[in-house]
């Protein structure tokens, strides 16, 4: 069985964490983004993934490469000279797709993260026979969405409602997708919506049915949903795999330490914190709702709640940063410095106070 993950670009929104690696590369709960979903897709079944990419394919593979063995899975790029929207990789990647199996394959967005239901998507579309599934996920404010009308009963979808006035239901696409092979017959290769253009088709021909997605759903794909994301995992942790996350008098709810990290005395750190390798936090640090990248370390009495902290940065004694702060890779925070919603770019040193938020350069 195979899969395609749709990894895009320049990562834009995500900066400045993705002017060091491609954003699929970028951690979060302790590992690479991506690793997240090639792994639930090795979990399903799935012994090929193709990687849908227009940016620095190369930094991707050879990254990659040891996870192929690792995992047991064949990745392999399929690079776009242009951006093609969500439907032209497909067509772009059709021999790579098609092994005249006629499976079905998976179609990832890969700033999604969940819990990645994969074999019950198996099921349902085994069961309803049609064309094409989708993952769908309930949301409070379906006004700021595209959504999709269905069946509640049996999952058909009817339409698609681009930001709704008045309600027409909760349920928008989650982005994960199950498709049989015919679909890539409806696809040319050019720059092309799967949303917009390629889905409206398949469910005009009622051969197009949504599954509700289970637990928890983000796009983490900017800093603030970041964080968001990881306080939803980590609490997926705390309900399927509670052994995952750390524990200790320093511990204050979901939080998962790496084993190679260092913690201090004194320190208090939760909840929905990830610290990674090689991390050193020092005594009496207070750490809060943050993500702490491989090589970080925190100097002692200082506090990091709401923000990201790049890989192989520094946070000096007594500092503070808060407010959705995003350190890029080796960024140094003097002593006694606070940031308020600063946005560091790599290998700064930060001596004077970010008192409103702002991108520093």
């Amino acid at each position: 069985m195979k899969a395609l993950i749709l990894v895009g670009g320049f990562g834009t929104r995500l900066r400045p964490l993705t002017l060091s690696v491609p954003k699929p590369l970028v951690d979060f709960a302790n590992k690479p983004m991506i690793l997240h979903q090639i792994e639930a897709l090795k979990a399903a079944g799935v012994d090929e993934v193709v990687l849908a990419i227009n940016y620095q394919p190369e930094v991707m593979l050879s990254f990659l490469r040891d996870f192929e063995t690792k995992i047991g899975i064949k990745i392999t790029c399929s690079q776009e000279t242009e951006p093609m929207g969500t439907a032209g990789p497909l067509a772009l990647a059709r021999d790579k797709l098609l092994d005249g199996s006629g499976e079905p394959f998976f179609v990832l967005n890969s700033d999604v993260i969940s819990e990645y239901p994969l074999k019950q998507m198996i099921d349902f579309h085994k069961h309803h026979g049609g064309e094409a599934s989708i993952m769908v996920t309930k949301v409070e404010e379906p006004s700021k969405y595209g959504v999709v009308v269905m069946e509640e009963e049996t999952g058909l979808v009817q339409r698609f409602v681009e930001k709704p006035q008045i309600f027409v239901g909760n349920k928008i696409n989650a982005g994960i997708y199950l498709l049989n092979p015919a679909t890539l017959d409806r696809i040319q290769l050019r720059p092309t919506s799967i949303e917009k253009e390629i889905f409206p088709k398949i469910a005009s021909e009622c051969s197009l049915y949504a599954m509700v997605l289970p637990g928890f759903w983000m796009d983490i794909g900017q800093p603030r949903d970041y964080i968001t994301g990881l306080r939803l995992y980590l609490d997926s942790l705390r309900r399927i795999a509670p052994s995952k996350l750390s524990k200790g008098t320093h511990v204050v709810g979901n939080v998962i330490i790496d084993a190679s990290a260092h913690i201090g005395e004194g320190c208090l750190i939760g909840p929905d914190v990830s610290i990674g390798q090689g991390c050193v936090i020092e005594d009496g640090v207070r750490l809060s709702r943050c993500t702490i990248m491989r090589g970080v370390r925190i100097k002692r009495h200082s506090c990091v709640s709401g923000s990201i902290i790049g890989w192989h940065s520094t946070v000096g004694q007594w500092a503070r940063v808060e407010n959705m702060t995003v350190l890029g890779e080796d960024v140094h925070v003097s002593d006694e410095v606070y940031s308020n919603g600063g946005v560091v770019l790599p290998h700064k040193e930060i001596k004077t106070s970010i008192l409103n938020p702002q991108i520093v350069m």
